[in-house]
């Protein structure tokens, strides 16, 4: 394996994708050594944590998992304890962080008013620990100063603002997305054409004259 470029890898296990698969026991339905118990359903997805920080170093490597998700019919009973014991399994490899995605996140599409919460999980890790799941910039702010992550990962207003630091620190307007454009290949829309706040050059995008711009594409109703 062979990092030319990157910094590290960060190992998918959430999502319904294969190693959340494995993870959840409402999909997991293995009678051998890979599925059943808790240990034996984590026992894969441990192993490719093990593999990769083996090759590349376990300073390169992060993890992503969700384990209040249902995306794919991928949910489990307990994922409190489920999020819990990655975590504690997690510590051994010494990896750079674990990235849990917000309960409220059930699939890509729907989130939930929900009293479950990743601070057990928080508890438990010892490395860097980043969460991820329709923050806006408050709610980050809220979550980082009431000590539940170490840092906040955005996606979606990220795609849309590609400054999006930089309109964070100054509280400015943000770009709204559009979910539509989201994975599409024909046509190329919505990747590199979101506008930059205005920096002084006569370049059309960001703020003219006070007024905040938007492309031309994006609709007003799109939840950012």
């Amino acid at each position: 394996m062979h990092l030319t470029g990157f910094d590290g890898v960060e190992i998918h296990g959430a999502h319904g994708y294969l190693l959340d698969q494995f993870m959840k026991d409402e999909v997991n339905d293995r009678t051998d050594q890979y599925g059943g118990s808790l240990e034996n359903r984590c026992r894969f997805p441990l192993e490719v944590v093990e593999a990769v920080a083996a090759e590349i170093g376990p300073e390169r490597v992060g993890v992503r998992l969700s384990p209040f998700g249902s995306h794919s019919d991928s949910s489990d009973s307990n994922p409190e304890a489920l999020g819990v014991y990655m975590a504690n399994a997690l510590n051994k490899y010494n990896i750079l962080y674990a990235h849990y995605i917000e309960p409220r996140v059930k699939t890509n599409t729907t989130t939930s008013e929900t009293n479950e919460s990743l601070a057990s999980a928080r508890n438990a890790f010892k490395g860097t620990f980043l969460v991820a799941g329709a923050h806006t910039r408050q709610s980050g702010i809220q979550v980082i100063e009431s000590g539940g992550a170490d840092l906040v990962v955005y996606g979606r207003l990220f795609l849309a603002n590609p400054d999006l630091p930089k309109r964070f620190r100054l509280n400015a307007p943000l770009n709204k997305y559009v979910r539509e454009t989201f994975y599409t290949q024909d046509p190329v829309k919505g990747y590199t054409d979101y506008p930059f706040l205005d920096e002084g050059k006569d370049d059309g995008a960001g703020e003219k004259g006070g007024k905040h711009v938007r492309c031309p594409f994006l609709e007003e109703d799109e939840q950012a």
